[in-house]
């Protein structure tokens, strides 16, 4: 039967679907919050150890369950209802939200209570992200897809701008415990939502096959189909090299521009703005699978952009080239979203998924250790400047393969 046409233009295309507008409303309101404890964890961690190493180390421990138990979770995905495991995973979070506000706010925290609760952070969202992309692809169909991850990431970046500057006015004036506290009350939005929302996300049925074997299918196809063997080396390069913000931005602000909470909540803001508009951007060239090309292209840019910032003193020069490093980083990988997402064959879905998430956030922790590391002895310049070069000279490789594989022999 024919699809009633469109009454939305093609980038809003997915708004047409009522579950996706509930999630999209919530997610807005949950993100905002996210972001403003994204601002106040760094701040908090600089303010009880200023250090760029520990820093980093925090980094480290978010990200490194999903390197770990990636492959797990996405099993987990495609075996049980998509709704009721990210139900489960948002209350976590907003649980994790709740107890950093009440340490903070008794005067009692630590650094050793931040490792904890961002371990406790990374394990629920290891699980919540690969659930979360097969959810939103089965509530809006492949005819809606490319329209719906441009969209989650115009939000996800939207709240980018709102949340860091809601940070840095919160914590300038009452502390960070607020924005812990409003992160854990955001929750409850998007909780409501998916309890509201009729797509279940069903899970296949599996038989009796073992996770192992299910997780080695996901494997195989992944290294026997190139485009997505070359986008999930491209994610892994951007994510070691170019995606590290949590760690590389307050730093920037603090020890190379010399701003305060504000200014780094600015920076931030400039970083979500241009990420808003990479995010519309992709949602313009249609519904198809972009070209290896177009990804390329801007990840050579974000190499380029991020190795600038070294040489960059002035704070509204900095300010323009992170709008370009937001368009460009986002664009990247929220493309790569869309083409493993339009690649995969529906029941690998989750799998797959999982996988582009290992290599995308389960490579982080090697990315902010490397980053805190190198800022803790030769500074964030010279930091941003290896980091810069080493992203461009490996997209740059990258590149180059792609092109004589594709040449005719």
């Amino acid at each position: 039967m024919a699809l009633p046409p469109s009454r939305l233009p093609g980038p809003l295309r997915a708004l047409e679907n009522r579950d996706f507008r509930l999630f999209t409303a919530g997610q807005l309101v949950s993100l905002i919050g996210t972001w403003m404890q994204s601002v106040a964890q760094s701040w908090l961690v600089l303010e009880l150890t200023n250090s760029p190493f520990r820093l980093g180390l925090v980094g480290t421990l978010q990200f490194l369950p999903m390197l770990l138990l990636s492959f797990f979770a996405g099993v987990l995905a495609d075996r049980f209802s998509k709704r009721r495991l990210l139900i489960t995973t948002q209350s976590v979070m907003a649980v994790q939200a709740l107890a950093l506000a009440a340490l903070v706010a008794l005067g009692h925290v630590q650094y050793w209570h931040v490792l904890i609760m961002a371990t406790v952070y990374g394990l629920a969202n290891t699980l919540d992200i690969p659930a979360r992309q097969a959810f939103v692809a089965e509530m809006v169909g492949k005819e809606s897809l490319v329209s719906a991850i441009a969209l989650n990431s115009a939000v996800f970046n939207g709240a980018r701008v709102v949340g860091p500057a809601a940070a840095g006015l919160a914590i300038a004036r009452w502390g960070t415990a607020t924005a812990f506290a409003v992160n854990a009350v955001s929750f409850i939005a998007v909780i409501a939502a998916l309890i509201a929302m009729k797509t279940e996300g069903a899970p296949r049925r599996t038989g009796d096959r073992k996770m192992r074997s299910e997780i080695a299918e996901g494997i195989n196809y992944a290294l026997q189909t190139p485009r997505i063997l070359l986008v999930l080396f491209l994610v892994l390069f951007v994510s070691v090299f170019l995606f590290n913000y949590n760690v590389t931005i307050p730093l920037y602000a603090r020890n190379a521009l010399g701003e305060d909470a504000h200014g780094f909540s600015l920076l931030m803001a400039a970083l979500g703005a241009g990420a808003v508009g990479g995010a519309m951007a992709l949602a313009m060239l249609g519904g198809g699978r972009p070209a290896i090309r177009a990804l390329l292209a801007p990840a050579l840019v974000l190499g380029l952009a991020t190795a600038s910032l070294a040489i960059i003193t002035s704070f509204g020069l900095a300010a323009a080239v992170l709008v370009v490093v937001g368009f460009t980083g986002i664009f990247v990988m929220a493309g790569a979203n869309t083409s493993h997402q339009l690649t995969v064959p529906d029941e690998l879905r989750g799998r797959i998924m999982s996988l582009h998430m290992m290599v995308f956030a389960g490579m982080a922790p090697f990315g902010a250790f490397m980053v805190g590391s190198l800022a803790e002895r030769f500074g964030i310049r010279t930091t941003l400047a290896v980091a810069g070069i080493a992203g461009l000279v490996s997209v740059a490789g990258l590149s180059i393969w792609w092109r004589l594989r594709r040449r005719p022999k």
